[in-house]
């Protein structure tokens, strides 16, 4: 038998809360956490508004000199993680630290780092002795993990995943997978994104990913709606704790919820746009169901990828029908990008911390700003108000560019 891996921490900062709580209580009210850009001047920009971080501070979390040191993607992860560990109730002076990991990827990195030391270096005539030594420590995409596991001293496994917007719940997979093997019994996991800069948004805007609705920002996102015109970038992170369930147990861990399957797959297509009818992602669905011993019947909710983009909603929609059949109609879909935008790499974690809060809570956020059906996307979406049912499986699925494409179980936790 596998070892069975249980949730038993977790922590956010996001658009519309820095904290479980805030995250949680706005999340089921349907507030946007989408405006205008204020870290930059849009004037030239299609694209004006996103989803910030407001009122975030890092000295909160740590002291100056580490702040100047590290990216704003790893400012966010060291916070939630600080959050998750606190939750967990794990006392890290009385646990094997060799036993304990960390996978914790971004999709993009240090992109701010990167934005800034550039004008270091042209702002003074090209004279590279201006680029900062810290550049690249703070730049590359694994330097979350790392910090994370020196802060706390975790010697288990540690690394980044980085595969676009599937990046965190590929982490979590890995972590999974890890401690089911028998190499860790701890795992710290997520993703943490910071790209909202001049780069960041000119560049997706350069491919006509994001919505223009500079008119009215916080309504642009809108998933499976038929006046959708592209995915809202969002920023953020979130941690979980994953931990073995003897060893959970051993230590009267608080238990949200059990990771019982996941399926991981390529949709071999094209670089950004998802394969026809959502094949690749159906099967990762197939994957996961199948891996958690079940069966369709057996999920309750979906927590969509739903990004607000023409040919994602319309594909995911296609391969939940073809995957669910008839009960595709019955089961609630929903995609929280529609308040939080779109964290790119840290999506799949937030979205999974999501799906944990719906099973303890019973309660299934909306997907607001749905205004006009699509009759291409024609599911049983949970529209503008939060859904209360009773609750004991959420399927979670993630795709991105590349064709990676990852779905994840979530079940309430039995003895």
């Amino acid at each position: 038998m596998k070892r069975r891996v249980v949730v038993t921490g977790i922590g956010v900062v996001s658009p519309i809360g820095l904290n479980i709580k805030d995250f949680w209580s706005n999340l089921i009210a349907g507030k946007s956490g989408v405006d205008y850009i204020t870290y930059f001047d849009t004037a030239d920009f299609d694209t004006k508004f996103a989803a910030e971080l407001k009122g975030f501070d890092p000295l909160n979390y740590m002291d100056k000199k580490l702040s100047q040191r590290v990216d704003p993607f790893t400012q966010y992860a060291l916070a939630s993680t600080e959050e998750a560990l606190n939750d967990s109730g794990i006392n890290l002076e009385k646990t094997d630290l060799e036993r304990a990991g960390v996978v914790f990827g971004s999709g993009i990195g240090g992109m701010w780092t990167y934005h800034n030391q550039q004008i270091n270096l042209y702002k003074r005539d090209g004279n590279p002795d201006r680029i900062s030594p810290f550049f690249i420590p703070m730049l590359i995409a694994d330097i979350a993990a790392g910090r994370i596991s020196m802060k706390y001293k975790l010697k288990g496994p540690n690394y980044a995943t980085i595969s676009a917007c599937t990046t965190s719940a590929h982490s979590i997979a890995d972590s999974v997978m890890l401690i089911e093997r028998g190499d860790a019994d701890i795992m710290v996991t997520g993703g943490s994104e910071a790209v909202i800069c001049p780069m960041g948004v000119g560049g997706f805007n350069s491919m006509k990913a994001l919505s223009t609705r500079n008119d009215a920002p916080q309504k642009a996102s809108r998933p499976f709606e038929k006046n959708r015109d592209g995915f809202v970038m969002g920023e953020g992170s979130a941690t979980l704790v994953l931990e073995e369930l003897e060893f959970a147990k051993s230590r009267g861990a608080n238990i949200y919820a059990e990771i019982t399957g996941f399926g991981l797959t390529a949709d071999a297509f094209h670089i950004t746009e998802p394969a026809p009818e959502g094949e690749g992602v159906g099967r990762a669905i197939r994957q996961a169901i199948k891996n958690s011993g079940m069966t369709v019947n057996d999920i309750d909710v979906i927590n969509a990828h739903g990004t607000s983009t023409y040919y994602n909603d319309k594909n995911e929609t296609l391969a939940i029908k073809n995957i669910f059949g008839e009960r595709a109609y019955k089961i609630p879909v929903h995609s929280i990008k529609s308040m939080i935008g779109h964290l790119l790499g840290a999506a799949g974690a937030i979205e999974a911390i999501s799906s944990i809060l719906t099973l303890k809570n019973g309660i299934i956020p909306p997907t607001i700003n749905y205004e006009e059906k699509d009759p291409e996307c024609d599911l049983n979406y949970v529209t503008n108000t939060a859904l209360k049912k009773d609750v004991k499986t959420v399927l979670s699925e993630n795709s991105g560019f590349g064709g990676h494409n990852t779905a994840i179980v979530f079940r309430k936790f039995e003895s």
